[in-house]
């Protein structure tokens, strides 16, 4: 195994329980990289030669080799995959009764670079690094063996990421026929979502518990859902009594699913869709004279990289500005960011920012995190991404 050296003083990051070497922190004459190849496994030293663990490489990438043990026997082998991917299952069957959730986590769960979502006896799988896409066939066996009744796995290698590293994006079946469509439940409710089409691996599970808060305050109350996706917050709004509920999302394809979504659970007579851009259709809600007494603002990413916070930063604020001016007063506002690089003081910085344009104020009622399957690494800030608001608007 060849060894992969660090600068002088750049080891503390791993010392401290990160699990990322970037490119400018290798002793490039000591170990250079191209003697690497990308997934390459390798011994990790600090600058005066003390070993830090065992590592994939990838000498094209900015994060050029995350670390997947401290053991210096450890290998990404079958007893490996096999040993997380347990452990990940375990503390899913541990969490949830129903097989509806996400098994892996990336770093989170020891298997940087892989995330796997679970519909029942459907996987889909997203591989974002050289090191994880050598092993996926590995992957797969180890994920036959641990849980057989799996009838099928979709490989949804469509991920920015993977460009990143190099890699193709590709969305191709690993075994079995997955189907283009399958059913999932959360929080009592059942949801269609495209498995093939659908943003990311399909489903957004992360949401669960916060979207779970909503029942202590949408009952008959008229609820908008922006930026809605398939409809999980307002069709969930709708099951736990909402009066009327109107979900807005640019996408045709994501709109017709909330529809079939709102037959799906009989509420469709309280669920109306306006296919538009969001704040397009914030402002005419807004020039129309709309109420609500609830509004969820559950964006995609805004800032997306650190040299995009500034602009992303004014989004937030701009999107929440909208949302309060049409928020009744002493309604409620959920407001959400899944963007990495905005911390959850950002967030309310930029809540705050918006109660000032729309002369109001707001109470902090609760802070939302991401579910628990979907495990933060405590060293590792970037694996704690979601954030969620829940305030009540007060005039000023």
């Amino acid at each position: 195994m060849k060894t992969l050296r660090l600068k002088k003083n750049e080891d503390r990051r791993l010392r401290a329980g990160h699990l990322w070497i970037y490119s400018n922190e290798i002793d490039t004459k000591a170990t250079p990289l191209k003697e690497f190849t990308a997934g390459e496994e390798v011994r990790v030293e600090a600058h005066d030669k003390t070993p830090l663990g065992i590592a994939y490489v990838n000498p094209h990438s900015l994060i050029t080799a995350r670390l997947f043990s401290r053991r210096l026997s450890a290998r990404l082998d079958r007893d490996y995959f096999r040993e997380k991917l347990q452990n990940a299952l375990a503390l899913r069957t541990r969490l949830y009764t129903k097989p509806y959730y996400r098994m892996v986590f990336s770093e989170g769960d020891g298997l940087p670079g892989l995330i796997i979502d679970r519909f029942n006896e459907t996987l889909a799988i997203q591989i974002n690094t050289a090191g994880m896409e050598l092993k996926k066939d590995l992957i797969l066996e180890t994920l036959s063996e641990i849980l057989p009744e799996i009838k099928a796995v979709l490989f949804r290698n469509d991920s920015p990421a993977r460009l990143q590293e190099g890699l193709e994006t590709e969305i191709i079946a690993g075994f079995g026929e997955p189907p283009q469509k399958i059913l999932l439940e959360e929080n009592n409710t059942l949801f269609h979502a495209p498995l093939w089409e659908g943003q990311k691996t399909g489903w957004f599970y992360d949401h669960r518990l916060n979207r779970s808060r909503l029942k202590d305050y949408v009952a008959s109350k008229n609820v908008l859902d922006v930026f809605s996706y398939l409809g999980g917050w307002g069709i969930e709004a709708a099951v736990f009594g909402a009066k009327s509920v109107v979900c807005v999302d640019a996408s045709s394809l994501a709109s017709d699913w909330i529809k079939e979504n709102a037959e799906l659970n009989q509420v469709a007579d309280r669920v109306n869709v306006i296919c538009e851009d969001a704040f397009d259709a914030l402002k005419k809600l807004h020039q129309e004279k709309k109420t609500f007494d609830v509004i969820i603002l559950d964006p995609p990413a805004f800032v997306k990289k650190q040299k995009d916070k500034k602009e992303g930063f004014l989004a937030y604020q701009r999107i929440n500005e909208l949302a309060l001016k049409l928020l009744a007063p002493e309604g409620i506002l959920v407001s959400c960011s899944c963007s990495m690089h905005m911390s959850f003081e950002d967030l309310l910085q930029a809540i705050r920012r918006a109660t000032l344009q729309a002369h109001c104020e707001l109470q902090l009622l609760e802070r939302g995190h991401q579910a628990p399957d979907h495990p933060v690494h405590i060293a590792i800030p970037e694996t704690d991404y979601l954030k969620m608001v829940i305030g009540r608007k007060v005039q000023r």
